[in-house]
């Protein structure tokens, strides 16, 4: 009979998992896609950490700020990709209107055009207080 693999405590007390998530925050911020595949790992990785610190009975802070900040990102992740598929039609036709507007004119049409394009798609005028993008 053969003993089970043990597994051996990560020596760094969670620190990797926290910093994969809040690589998988940066990520997400700058580039979804990438931050929520990165919050996934950041994720099954923190939690892995929590479960061998917690049966070593050592300190699991680092481990459980991982896990909430990697779920966090994966949440916005989730939102911020789903937000730019649903109006990918509409981004990408005023990043077209942008490339060619060359006066400071033609560049506030492209963001009237914008403002325009997402009050048809959502049924609801564009908010009084919230600036149009520039």
């Amino acid at each position: 009979m053969t003993t089970p693999l043990q597994t051996p405590t990560p020596a760094t007390g969670g620190r990797r998992a926290l910093v994969l998530a809040i690589m998988a925050l940066v990520f997400t911020l700058l580039f979804p896609a990438a931050g929520l595949a990165l919050s996934i790992f950041a994720i099954v990785i923190a939690i892995r950490d929590l479960r061998l610190l917690n049966r070593e009975r050592r300190g699991i802070g680092m481990a459980t700020g991982a896990v909430v900040l990697s779920s966090l990102a994966f949440v916005l992740g989730i939102v911020t990709t789903g937000f730019q598929l649903y109006f990918s039609d509409e981004l990408n036709a005023y990043n077209e209107c942008r490339k060619g507007a060359g006066t400071v004119a033609a560049q506030q049409e492209c963001s009237d055009q914008l403002m325009r394009a997402f009050e048809r798609k959502m049924g609801v005028a564009w908010p009084t207080g919230v600036p149009a993008p520039a």
